[in-house]
């Protein structure tokens, strides 16, 4: 296909974290994106990138703890392979962020990347699979661990309008930042990182200090409407039913029960969202 024709532009898979902490109030770990990156240029982003073939769920299933890929499928409204979202998921939080949502497959234990030697040792691993030295199955087998996407929630489905050179089918997890483990941005693709409220990055955003893409823009509307990391994932391990997405004549991403919902376009962004206060 020619990506010249905006129309004839491959949409990719993609998956991207949320990732979420009490710091003591609920915050959301950012990051922006190099302003020479072709996709989101300049971007305030969620840790998250393209799905790779080595993201295969038959390599991976005997590695993830918690959630097989027909569970993985059955959430996410899919035939099979699924698993494969969760997996790019994990490794991108990896290679962007530096978080692995890991545990110790012999103990079970919390992967504790607090101690300097081992923060060296991860790093070491974290720079040889972004400069393609190593896959990233090799550090999970070679570090004996197991991938604990259990503690993750598929919470939206974006799929990027045509227009933009590269379009994109993401799936957005949500989890919360594991104990002893510090998020570092890159310093390659992610230029900057900071923890920050909601309602924070709404202020900014809306002041023009911080750019955002529609759907991350939504998410964070949406995550606004917690008061805490507890609630949010419980909210998130409901599984909720998708709400459609659609766009109001201002431009801004609706879900049902806002205002203007009921006249928005639904022809505009392809997007489906599940991500809720529960009901009391």
């Amino acid at each position: 296909m020619s990506e010249s024709d905006p129309e004839q532009v491959a949409i990719r898979h993609a998956a991207t974290v949320m990732l979420i902490d009490d710091r003591p109030d609920l915050q959301v770990y950012m990051m922006e994106r190099h302003a020479d990156i072709v996709f989101g240029g300049g971007m305030w982003v969620f840790p998250g990138g393209r799905v790779d073939e080595a993201d295969d769920p038959s390599t991976f299933a005997p590695f993830c703890l918690h959630r097989t890929d027909t569970q993985a499928s059955e959430l996410m409204q899919m035939p099979a392979g699924a698993l494969t979202y969760y997996v790019a998921a994990v490794r991108e939080a990896f290679e962007e962020a530096g978080i692995l949502l890991a545990l110790h497959r012999d103990t079970g234990r919390l992967l504790d990347l607090s101690e300097p030697e081992t923060m060296r040792r991860f790093e070491a691993h974290r720079r040889d699979i972004n400069d393609s030295n190593r896959n990233f199955i090799e550090l999970i087998e070679d570090e004996n661990l197991i991938l604990d996407v259990g503690t993750m929630h598929y919470i939206a489905r974006w799929i990027t309008p045509v227009g933009p050179p590269r379009r994109y089918d993401t799936r957005f997890f949500i989890t919360r930042m594991p104990a002893a483990q510090t998020p570092i941005h890159d310093d390659h693709e992610l230029v900057h990182a900071q923890w920050l409220t909601p309602a924070e990055i709404l202020r900014q955003f809306d002041s023009g200090t911080m750019t955002l893409m529609s759907p991350t823009l939504r998410m964070l509307r949406c995550l606004a409407r917690f008061t805490s990391a507890d609630e949010v994932m419980a909210a998130a391990a409901a599984n909720q039913p998708d709400e459609r997405a659609r766009v109001n004549a201002t431009g801004d991403i609706v879900l049902p029960g806002d205002a203007d919902y009921d006249t928005a376009n639904e022809n505009i962004e392809s997007g489906w969202v599940r991500l809720r206060p529960l009901l009391r």
